[in-house]
């Protein structure tokens, strides 16, 4: 009864500011129409932020689960190092290095592209996607790979045959994860895109809230925030079972 209450307790304490957004939001239904005829339009910010997402989680997971199993199964001179070096990233403050990255994207025609955004994004995520992915192949007995090796599949047939699916709860944590960022970040598509054009979501609803001396229009605020929210809410949502599965069935051991 006390372990209901308190589960309860918690679900209404994270639910509250989602639910008053959405009736925020719906206040005033003319903050919706005067967000989609916003500069560019909203179905081009949509687009900008729905490519960035999808070339970050792809980008994401094949780097990852090349690495992971790469870390997990070979030994090869300073594997340690590398791996070590690669979590390092973790310990760079994000914001300190965005513009030498701006700098380092011009030098190879990728300034003010949402390909090199997303190569950044990618950069970001690697050291969390390859500690789960290492840890989830590391979890799979070594006789399952061995048993599809003898059966006659070459290496990378094994891996992408049988790991990769024995994986599958990691991929989508880690896909999820990837997501998640690059569809809500605002300071990385701020500082690397200077056209109007390629800004993604966030940056597009913060312009539109802004009006004169500093002030915020709250009610266009909670209806940039809804439209948002509610693809990271679906795909939770449906992704949920393997979300947890991929915390629960050895993503994170050792």
């Amino acid at each position: 009864m006390t372990r209901h209450l308190t589960l309860s307790a918690l679900a209404v304490l994270f639910l509250f500011p989602l639910v008053w957004s959405g009736w925020a939001s719906l206040e005033d239904p003319s903050d919706y129409l005067e967000m989609a005829r916003f500069g560019e339009g909203l179905g081009t910010y949509a687009t900008n932020s729905v490519l960035v997402s999808a070339m970050t989680v792809a980008g994401t997971l094949v780097v990852s689960a090349l690495g992971g199993y790469a870390f997990a199964r070979f030994d090869f001179p300073g594997k340690n190092l590398l791996f070590l070096a690669t979590l390092a990233i973790l310990m760079v403050p994000y914001a300190t290095i965005l513009i030498p990255l701006y700098v380092l994207l011009g030098f190879i025609g990728l300034q003010n592209s949402l390909v090199g955004l997303s190569l950044v994004f990618v950069m970001f995520q690697l050291p969390f996607a390859l500690f789960m992915m290492r840890n989830a192949f590391e979890a799979i007995p070594r006789e399952l790979e061995e048993a599809a090796l003898v059966d006659g599949c070459g290496t990378f047939r094994a891996f992408s045959r049988i790991l990769l699916h024995a994986v599958r709860p990691a991929l989508v944590t880690v896909g999820l994860f990837a997501f998640l960022a690059s569809w809500n970040d605002f300071f990385a598509p701020l500082i690397l895109l200077n056209d109007g054009s390629s800004f993604t979501l966030p940056v597009a609803v913060v312009s539109m809230t802004q009006r004169t001396f500093g002030a915020i229009d709250y009610g266009m605020l909670q209806a940039g925030v809804m439209v948002m929210a509610v693809p990271c809410l679906v795909l939770f949502i449906v992704l949920q079972r393997h979300y947890v599965r991929g915390f629960m069935s050895g993503a994170l051991r050792g």
